[in-house]
């Protein structure tokens, strides 16, 4: 039944099982062919430190393989199948992850310089100490994600969805979270100077000792938010 079911589901997706490598020297074979490994099955390899600059892996399934360390630069990973990959570690910078399923995953300190993550779904993804300096996380899925410690300075958040995120420490200095939700999210100590959060739910979350100077919090909910200690010079809340 299984079988019968994955053949089905490649029959559904396109996805080649015969043409398909299944090792690691299969994919960098594949790989410095032409670069196309869309829709390719790479569930549970062992990738570690990998170069996979440019590759097309748009709608890929890497459920569970190690990329720790890999270089995946400027990558397309448009809509793949990303849950509980490891990518400690790894260069991802301007990489297009729009859509992707990352649910699980271990992005800690990873590089996501510019890299394109709008409508990605990020729930309860690791991301603690990830450089997300100028990403794009438009209606992005971050519930319960963990960013703590991590860098989104001018990183574009709006509307995205940060229910319960861990934002302890965080660099979100010029950030755009417009229309954001952050309700009962941890951002202690985090720093939010000259911020964009008009319109954003902040009720319920801890901003404890967090850096609020000069941030746009026009139309913000603040209920039940937890301001104390809170450095708020120059910030803008007009109702």
């Amino acid at each position: 039944m299984k079988k019968l079911n994955f053949l089905l589901a490649s029959a559904i997706f396109g996805i080649c099982i015969s043409c398909q490598p299944s090792t690691r020297e299969g994919i960098k074979e594949q790989y410095q062919k032409d670069k196309n490994l869309e829709k390719f099955n790479l569930e549970g390899l062992d990738l570690t430190g990998a170069n996979l600059y440019q590759a097309n892996l748009a709608g890929a399934n890497l459920s569970k393989a190690n990329l720790s360390g890999a270089n995946l630069a400027h990558i397309d990973l448009r809509k793949a199948n990303l849950t509980q990959v490891n990518l400690e570690g790894a260069n991802l910078e301007g990489a297009n992850l729009t859509g992707a399923d990352f649910t699980g995953a271990n992005l800690s300190k990873a590089n996501l310089y510019q890299a394109i993550l709008e409508i990605t779904n990020l729930y309860e993804a690791n991301l603690q100490g990830a450089d997300l300096t100028r990403a794009n996380l438009q209606e992005a899925n971050l519930t319960s994600a963990n960013f703590k410690g991590a860098n989104l300075q001018k990183t574009d958040l709006s509307g995205a969805n940060l229910p319960g995120a861990n934002l302890e420490g965080a660099n979100l200095n010029e950030a755009y979270l417009v229309d954001a939700n952050l309700y009962d999210a941890n951002l202690t100590r985090a720093f939010l100077r000259r911020a964009d959060l008009r319109e954003a739910d902040l009720s319920g979350a801890n901003l404890t000792g967090a850096d609020l100077q000069k941030a746009d919090l026009t139309g913000t909910n603040l209920t039940g938010t937890n301001l104390t200690g809170a450095d708020r010079k120059g910030v803008i809340r007009t109702e």
